[in-house]
């Protein structure tokens, strides 16, 4: 049994749709990242940076219930834990573990600036320009590389369910499906797995917290929220 920590976000919604992809039995506790929930100590124990999501196997190594925190390290062991969405062979797996830091470190902090600034600050014109333009950019770079493959490891992986909920949001990014053909038709090919259209129906009918002034420190750190 997995314990699945999440909220309605990109990061979340990789655990969801890697849960449901797995076909693994899991227990979901919300955690309302706009009402703090993700300061609260019992949570802190299992994810010590704050951030959504994190697991607890219960049947972890040695039998024993096993933390895990960080998004992709959690895709990474449940892969593994499992034997399927990563390869054994070296080359094919270190291909997905390559395009899986590439939305780690790419994809999820430069499409994230690309919201919060088109969202949160539209005023600042130099955040929207930037940050609109990398993530443009980066939807360039995979699509020159699904231009002679089908999923960016080659097969589906872990790094295709990683790099898909954040492209969820392209409007809102300044970027469209169009102008990135070859993106437009692995984005299609990924959201007609049903797994994938079961990960997105979970926590769907959770209600959100309106985004209020307080949930704007909570979220964006206009200044330091404390509840530890």
């Amino acid at each position: 049994m997995i314990d699945a920590y999440s909220w309605r976000t990109s990061n979340g919604r990789k655990l969801h749709i890697v849960l449901e992809e797995l076909e693994l039995e899991y227990r979901l506790h919300p955690i309302d990242i706009r009402k703090g929930d993700q300061f609260e100590p019992e949570f802190l124990k299992i994810s010590p940076n704050n951030k959504i999501p994190a697991i607890v196997d219960q049947d972890g190594p040695g039998g024993k219930p096993y933390p895990v925190f960080e998004s992709g390290a959690i895709l990474m062991y449940l892969a593994e834990k499992t034997g399927k969405l990563m390869p054994n062979d070296v080359e094919r797996r270190y291909a997905v573990i390559q395009w899986l830091m590439f939305q780690m470190g790419g994809i999820g902090p430069m499409l994230g600036q690309a919201n919060h600034f088109r969202g949160q600050a539209p005023d600042n014109e130099y955040g929207v320009r930037r940050y609109t333009n990398e993530a443009g950019r980066l939807y360039g770079v995979m699509n020159t590389r699904l231009a002679d493959h089908e999923y960016l490891a080659g097969d589906y992986s872990i790094a295709d369910i990683a790099c898909y909920p954040w492209l969820q949001g392209h409007e809102k990014q300044g970027q469209n499906l169009d102008d990135f053909p070859h993106v437009q038709r692995w984005f299609e090919a990924v959201t007609a797995r049903p797994g994938v259209q079961r990960g997105l129906q979970v926590m769907a009918d959770v209600p959100v917290t309106p985004m209020d002034d307080k949930a704007r420190e909570i979220m964006y750190g206009a200044k330091q929220y404390e509840r530890r």
